[in-house]
């Protein structure tokens, strides 16, 4: 008897270590690190196209405005479920181009063009 409730907890802890394991992977940590791992390889004047290839699809984005930007997902500040500005990245993009990214560089961005609107070279 006892041997059969061995095999019988051994294979209910499986189960139970495989189902936490495959939802660890869905959760919001691993999207935050996988995109600051990626946001490694940007680089200033690189296009949209090739921004989406390193980066995935933006969380939420500001196309209709100027500047265009894009968020990517990087901390989760709550950990309830809504993903706010506060806890996402800003990819910034004038002409089609990128320019920059990262909170720093978007509030002096905002800065910058309250006070006259310095445009960056790329």
């Amino acid at each position: 008897m006892t041997f059969f409730r061995r095999i019988l907890l051994s294979g209910a802890m499986a189960a139970l270590l495989a189902g936490v394991s495959a939802g660890c992977a869905s959760m919001p940590w691993n999207e935050a690190a996988h995109n600051i791992e990626n946001s490694k390889e940007l680089r200033v004047g690189m296009t949209k196209s090739e921004v989406l290839e390193v980066m995935g699809e933006p969380v939420s984005d500001e196309t209709f405005s100027t500047p265009d930007v894009w968020y990517y997902f990087i901390q989760s500040v709550w950990m309830d479920g809504l993903t706010t500005e506060d806890e996402c990245m800003p990819l910034v993009f004038e002409e089609g181009k990128l320019i920059g990214w990262g909170n720093p560089f978007y509030t002096q961005y905002r800065i910058d063009k309250k006070k006259g609107g310095k445009k960056l070279e790329l």
